[in-house]
Formats: C-alpha cells, sequence, structure tokens
C-alpha cells in the first residue's frame, strides 16, 4: 500500500502528516508540485516479461506522459534481491540529489522509498505497484529501494543519457529513516 509522510526538515523523528489514502496522497504531492497517479495495465503482464512486454501493457499512460511532458525516452528497469551488486546500487541513490530534468518513475512491480525535500519539510513517499511519480528537475530528493530491493520500473527521460545526478553535499538524507524492503 502507497504511503505518504512528511515531515519538518530539521525534525526526522516526528511525522506531521501521515496517510494511505491514494486520493490524499495524489492531492497532497500535486499541490507540493510533484506528479503522482495510479495505473492500470491494458494488458497482463506475466512474470519474467520483455521490456518491450512491459511497455505495451501500459503505452497508453506512456504515450499520453510523453505528448504532454515531451519526454523522448522509455526504459524499463529492475532489480531482485538476488542481485550481487544489490548494495552498491542501493548507496548509488541514498544521497540528496537533483537532476536537470524530470525524474518519471512507474512501478510496475515491488515497491521503493522516494524522499524529497521540498522548502522546509521532507516528504516520504512509499511507491508501489501501480504508482508513478513524477519528480520535476532541480528537486532535492534520495531514493532508497532497501537492502533486499525488488522493484520492476518503466523510466521517462527528455535526455537519452538517462539518470544523471547532481548530488547536494547535504547529510540530510542520513538523518531520515531508511526503507525496510519486505
Amino acid at each position: 500500500m502507497s504511503r505518504l509522510r512528511i515531515y519538518a526538515e530539521n525534525d526526522p523523528g516526528r511525522v506531521l502528516t501521515e496517510t494511505v489514502e491514494p486520493a490524499l496522497i495524489t492531492r497532497l504531492l500535486n499541490d507540493a508540485g510533484i506528479r503522482f497517479e495510479h495505473w492500470q495495465a491494458t494488458a497482463p503482464v506475466a512474470p519474467g516479461a520483455s521490456q518491450d512486454e512491459v511497455i505495451a501493457a501500459y503505452r497508453t499512460d506512456i504515450d499520453r506522459l510523453m505528448a504532454e511532458e515531451g519526454y523522448q525516452a522509455v526504459d524499463v528497469v529492475s532489480l531482485n534481491p538476488d542481485h550481487p551488486q544489490k548494495a552498491e546500487f542501493r548507496q548509488k541513490f541514498l544521497n540528496e540529489h537533483t537532476h536537470a530534468e524530470d525524474e518519471v518513475r512507474f512501478f510496475v512491480g515491488g515497491s521503493g522509498l522516494f524522499t524529497l525535500h521540498l522548502g522546509e519539510r521532507v516528504f516520504e513517499v512509499l511507491c508501489e505497484q501501480g504508482d508513478l511519480i513524477g519528480v520535476p528537475d532541480g528537486t532535492r530528493h534520495w531514493f532508497d529501494m532497501g537492502p533486499d530491493p525488488y522493484f520492476i520500473a518503466i523510466r521517462l527521460f527528455t535526455n537519452a543519457a538517462g539518470w544523471v545526478a547532481q548530488f547536494t553535499g547535504d547529510d540530510i538524507a542520513a538523518r531520515f529513516p531508511r526503507f525496510q524492503s519486505a
């Protein structure tokens, strides 16, 4: 179940707002400038499906988003608990960073924790199957896939080079809770 927690940036021990109600999550994130949607597959996606099969199952929504926002590329990324480099991949995303383009992820399966540093607030968004999150360019954030990651995500890009981070050097991410994936 998707979840949103909001903290003051200087008090990671106290949750100001917490909800699992989908419409409220969407409204609070949209009000903060973060795109959040829930998608349904138009065709079943079998375990082990190819990138093309996964994209085909969500083609209508992908095409809509590409037309609305000008995204030029789409791919599928997945990680599972048996991956030999899971710790290195997790560490890569744990520090606060920004991007010169939107970071758009749709969770086909599994889960991950996006944490957004928006002004004086920190928004912790547990994304699960069916969730799309769109983090605007320049937004300070970090991502935690947990110690035993499992996710399949569709990624959309305006830059064909894909994921390029500019780390802020702020240690804020280390002060907030980590994701303990199931």
